[in-house]
């Protein structure tokens, strides 16, 4: 790490008049002063510099203070420029594990503007892509942010990629394939997946739609048969993604496993790097069941072999100590939400599969998670938790659900009695429009997550993605303080939007508690961690709309910097070369931007490099 010369002379006086010569033990590694640091305390509680050593929070007052008391010659001083300053956001269910494996392989439509730009770039992409590859867009888009208000035909997808195979999801609802991909896949009349439909024409030849029934089998089977990359591009791959959320201020996430991702080879990755102390955010991660019928056994092997960990190498099991189960823990309980779709009811062998599921993660103390998305689901799940409680006390054990859009405030007072938690995303920014098409327009919150504050449940925020949502934390921050849809609909009512301090605490503090962290990190105050960032403009006072184009200029996780643009670009650790050669993330990076967006520099080399 490179000192930041140009400020140093101006705090140098201060130092020698402090006597601040040598750099002894109480000495910071790093001072941020002349800043405008939210330390997320109290409402309206900023602090104008803070001490860091040894990825630990020192201390935090103003800037003569800190510098005089902490302040040496090894001391590397930050001037944040009257900029604001935030604890490192926490992404309380993302899939980041399994994304990591993937990045470099997708096409990002994050952000894109116009639908004719979006598939510019497919046509674009194909054209890099070697034979036999294929391109794909998995996730994060819908056709409300673009200005056509649209998706793409499958007649233009075609026309745009005739000769490289293509796979496209929307949401957990749909999937484009285009011609080739269907004949690389050799799908035909009698292919076939339980509870989702592969399109035929009137002649019996797959039209190239595959849409989601009762569970989205047939969209993610079929993206596990597209191209994979090797083990040194995964490694690069999700060190990309990895910085890729640093650029917008996330320094912790909670992995929520998911479907296709297997334990423990698919975690491989992130443990190596991990253990090569190459990972830039505090990950915590839960454990998935793949197998119907069999889930009982893979618990009961994994509860066998759970060792205690900490926090040391940046990958932990969840739970602080141990690991954790879910999102989903029985296929059964699979509780699908599709807003193309009715609701889907659970099986009525629910009840008698998840049960012993508990039963045993109760007794061994194991957190858990559980995917729920509607009230009449909720009310089952409880009962089997009630009964379980009734046998075997939860009695403060980890345990939350995840999504509860439809949960009822006698089902978050059931919730509050067993001590669970509720980790809220912002699916319905994508969906809101598919929702209100559905059942019609929400007359309160969904989720209601004003009444689970009210109720006193610990509430932390996420984006659920990447297969339906974003990653970018600050179109979910817009969310919460606005309560519209990416298409601008406005999806809750007014009254029902949070303050930004109580959604900045979602994203912060409130998070840490899935990961056991709660006090350990979210805050900028004494002996938490050293997670935070500088924001490129005000979240505090700039306007609602503004917020979405918030990025981090500089991201420090534990103690060090991991990301640096603008003004700190100098300090910024630098990012590895994209691999392979053709990744679309090489030549578009993630989330496209039109405010600061450093992507252009990244395809003017990309294409020079061609």
């Amino acid at each position: 790490m490179k000192h930041f010369n140009q400020y140093f002379a101006i705090v140098a006086t201060v130092i020698m008049l402090a006597g601040c010569k040598g750099g002894g033990n109480d000495k910071a590694d790093i001072i941020l002063f002349n800043a405008k640091i939210a330390t997320m305390t109290k409402p309206g509680n900023f602090a104008a510099a803070v001490a860091i050593k040894d990825g630990i929070i020192q201390d935090t007052g103003n800037s003569e203070a800190i510098i005089k008391a902490y302040g040496g010659d090894k001391t590397t001083v930050v001037d944040g420029g009257g900029r604001t300053v935030v604890p490192g956001l926490n992404d309380s269910h993302i899939h980041i594990i399994r994304e990591g494996l993937n990045y470099n392989s997708e096409l990002r439509w994050d952000g894109v503007k116009t639908l004719k730009r979006a598939m510019e770039m497919l046509k674009e992409q194909a054209q890099r892509t070697p034979e036999g590859v294929w391109v794909k867009v998995v996730g994060g888009w819908n056709e409300f942010q673009f200005d056509e208000k649209r998706q793409p035909t499958l007649a233009e997808i075609n026309a745009a990629v005739p000769d490289r195979p293509v796979f496209i999801s929307y949401l957990y609802g749909k999937a484009f394939l285009n011609k080739k991909g269907i004949e690389v896949l050799k799908y035909d009349k009698n292919t076939q997946y339980e509870g989702s439909l592969v399109e035929l024409d009137q002649n019996g030849v797959p039209t190239g739609m595959l849409f989601a029934k009762e569970t989205p089998k047939a969209i993610y089977t079929t993206l596990g048969l597209t191209t994979k990359l090797s083990h040194e591009e995964r490694l690069n791959s999700t060190q990309q993604f990895y910085r890729e959320l640093n650029r917008f201020g996330l320094t912790s996430a909670v992995d929520a496993a998911g479907g296709g991702q297997n334990y423990d080879s698919d975690y491989a990755v992130a443990l190596e790097l991990a253990k090569n102390g190459k990972l830039n955010l505090r990950t915590s991660y839960y454990l998935f069941a793949q197998q119907k019928g069999r889930e009982l056994q893979d618990y009961e092997k994994w509860v066998a072999s759970a060792k205690p960990g900490k926090n040391d190498n940046m990958l932990v099991p969840n739970g602080y100590s141990l690991e954790g189960a879910g999102e989903n823990l029985v296929a059964t309980a699979a509780d699908f939400e599709n807003f193309l779709e009715p609701r889907t009811i659970l099986s009525d062998k629910m009840e008698a599969d998840l049960e012993p599921v508990i039963r045993l993660l109760v007794k061994n103390r194991w957190p858990f998670r559980l995917h729920a998305t509607y009230g009449e689901s909720i009310e089952r799940m409880l009962n089997v938790f009630e009964r379980v409680n009734n046998e075997t006390p939860f009695n403060g054990l980890r345990w939350c659900f995840d999504h509860a859009e439809t949960i009822t405030p006698t089902q978050l007072a059931r919730v509050k009695q067993l001590g669970g938690g509720i980790a809220v995303q912002f699916r319905m920014y994508f969906q809101g429009e598919l929702y209100n098409k559905m059942y019609g327009a929400p007359r309160t919150q969904l989720p209601p997550i004003k009444e689970m504050l009210k109720q006193g449940i610990p509430v932390g925020m996420g984006t659920d993605a990447t297969r339906i949502s974003t990653y970018n934390p600050w179109m979910a921050l817009h969310w919460l303080i606005t309560g519209q849809t990416i298409g601008g609909m406005q999806f809750w009512p007014k009254d029902q939007v949070l303050d930004r301090f109580t959604a900045l605490t979602l994203y912060t503090t409130g998070s840490a508690w899935f990961s056991g962290e709660e006090k350990l990190k979210g805050q900028i105050k004494k002996g938490q961690y050293a997670d935070m960032a500088i924001l490129s403009k005000d979240f505090f006072s700039i306007g609602t709309q503004e917020v979405k184009n918030i990025e981090s200029l500089l991201t420090i996780v534990n103690g060090k910097v991991v990301y640096a643009a603008g003004p700190y670009a100098k300090n910024d650790p630098g990012a590895l070369p994209v691999i392979p050669i053709w990744s679309p993330i090489k030549y578009y990076g993630g989330y496209q931007r039109q405010f600061g967006n450093p992507i252009t520099s990244v395809a003017k080399n990309a294409d020079t490099a061609k």
